[in-house]
C-alpha cells in the first residue's frame, strides 16, 4: 500500500512538488522559531546566572544590560572606580564584579575585571592559568579558536569596542590562559585585571592631559538577600550619576520586543501550512476521481473500503512525513546560516545543531494538517459504489 500510495503521490509531479514546497516553508519557519527563540532564552538564563543587578553610568537601562552582560552593545559611559568600593561595602552586597571595557582585539572585546568574574560564569582554564599581574590576559574559547592565540603569544589592543581602531602598539598582552568552552558570553571575551585597562589609557592620554580619576564601565552585583531587590535599585539611582538596571526586567523587555517578530514568522508559517493542507485537500479529490476506475479494479480484487480509504490517506501521510524531514531540515539549515552570520560579528551564539524537543510538535503537526486533509477525498473513496462504476457507459 506505501509503495502504491507513493507512487500515485508522484504521478503528477508538479502538484505534488508544489504542495512539498509549501509544507516544507511552513514547518521550516516554525522550526526556525523554535530553534532562535530556545536558543536565545538560554543563553539570555546562562548569560544572566548569578547577576541580579548591573550598575553602571546614567542613561538607557537595556542598553547598560546589552553592553555589560551580553557585550551586544556599547556602554552607556563610565563610573568612578570609588564606586566599586561603596557597593562592596554596602550590607545587602554579597559580591561585586567590576567591568572596564574600551579596547578589543580583532573584534573581541577586552575587559578588564577581577577573579570573581570567571566564578560568576563558573568558568575553568583549559590551559594556562589565571591574569596574576598587569598586561595578562586570559582568552575566551572561541576567541582562542578564532584568533589563533594561544599561550605565551603576545597581541596589541585596538582603541575602542570594534575592529579598526587605533592600536595601542607601545603595550602588549601576553597569553597565559585559555578557558574552556561555556557556550555564554565569556567564550568572545578576552579578560585582564583592571590595571591593565588603565594603564593603557593612561599612557593613551595626551602629555598635557591631566591625571583622571580611574573609572570603570559597570558593576555587575548579586543580592545578599531578597530584601535587596526593593531597597537597592532604589538606593542606586538616587546617586549621582549612577543608575541601576534589572536584567530580569530589561531582558523580559527584550524578549517581548524579539517575540514580535517571531510571531509574525511563525503566523507565516501557519499560512504556508493552511496553504498546502487546502492544496493537498483539492488535490486529493481531483485525483480520487481520475482514479476511480483503478479504485473500483482494486475493490472487485477483494481490498475492503477501508483499505481504499487508507490508501488515500497514505499518500497525504507520504507528503507529510518528506515535508517533515525536508522542513526540519531546512530550518535547522537556516539556523546554522544564522549563527555563522552573529559568529562573524561576535554576536551571540547561534547553531542548527541544537535539537529541540518541541520540534516533535513540528512532525505532528503535519502529519496532522494531511490527515485532515485526506479526511474528505478518504471518505469519497470509502463511499464508492463499484457497481455503478462498472455500469457506467466509457
Amino acid at each position: 500500500m506505501i509503495r502504491l500510495a507513493w507512487r500515485y503521490l508522484w504521478s503528477q509531479p508538479l502538484t505534488a512538488g508544489l504542495n512539498l514546497l509549501l509544507m516544507t516553508l511552513g514547518l521550516a519557519a516554525m522550526s526556525l522559531v523554535l530553534l532562535v527563540s530556545e536558543q536565545l532564552d538560554a543563553g539570555m538564563r546562562r548569560d544572566l546566572a548569578g547577576v541580579d543587578l548591573v550598575v553602571g553610568a546614567k542613561g538607557s537601562p537595556m542598553q547598560l544590560i546589552l553592553a555589560s552582560v551580553f557585550h551586544l552593545d556599547t556602554p552607556t559611559g563610565n563610573v568612578p572606580a570609588t564606586v566599586l568600593d561603596t557597593l562592596r561595602a554596602h550590607p545587602l552586597v554579597r559580591q561585586a564584579v567590576p567591568l572596564a571595557l574600551g579596547d578589543s582585539v580583532q573584534g573581541f572585546r577586552v575587559v578588564g575585571t577581577d577573579p570573581g568574574y570567571l566564578d560568576l560564569y563558573g568558568a575553568r582554564l583549559a590551559r594556562g592559568q589565571a591574569w596574576q599581574q598587569p598586561m595578562q590576559a586570559v582568552l575566551g574559547a572561541e576567541v582562542a579558536r578564532r584568533t589563533g592565540l594561544d599561550l605565551g603569544a603576545e597581541f596589541a589592543g585596538s582603541h575602542g569596542l570594534g575592529e579598526g581602531g587605533a592600536h595601542h602598539d607601545e603595550h602588549h598582552y601576553q597569553v597565559i590562559g585559555v578557558l574552556a568552552p561555556t557556550g555564554g558570553v565569556i567564550d568572545r571575551l578576552v579578560l585582564t585585571d583592571l590595571a591593565s585597562v588603565w594603564a593603557l589609557h593612561e599612557d593613551h592620554a595626551p602629555p598635557t592631559a591631566e591625571a583622571r580619576p580611574r573609572e570603570i564601565t559597570a558593576v555587575l552585583l548579586s543580592y545578599r538577600s531578597p530584601l535587596a531587590a526593593v531597597s537597592l535599585p532604589r538606593w542606586v539611582n538616587a546617586q549621582d550619576a549612577l543608575q541601576a538596571a534589572s536584567p530580569a526586567l530589561e531582558t523580559a523587555r527584550l524578549m517581548r520586543m524579539v517575540g514580535v517578530g517571531e510571531e509574525v514568522l511563525r503566523g507565516f508559517g501557519w499560512v504556508l501550512m493552511a496553504a498546502a493542507g487546502l492544496s493537498v485537500g483539492v488535490a486529493l479529490l481531483h485525483a480520487v476521481r481520475a482514479r476511480q476506475p483503478d479504485l473500483a479494479m482494486l475493490r472487485m480484487l477483494g481490498a475492503p473500503p477501508r483499505r481504499v480509504a487508507l490508501l488515500v490517506l497514505a499518500e497525504a501521510l507520504c507528503l507529510a512525513v518528506l515535508g517533515a524531514v525536508l522542513g526540519l531540515l531546512a530550518g535547522h539549515l537556516a539556523a546554522e546560516g544564522i549563527g555563522q552570520l552573529l559568529a562573524a560579528r561576535h554576536s551571540v551564539r547561534l547553531t542548527g545543531r541544537w535539537f529541540s524537543a518541541a520540534e516533535l510538535q513540528v512532525v505532528g503537526l503535519a502529519l496532522i494538517a494531511a490527515a485532515l486533509a485526506a479526511g474528505w477525498p478518504a471518505w469519497r473513496a470509502y463511499r464508492l459504489d463499484v457497481t455503478q462504476l462498472l455500469q457506467a457507459p466509457r
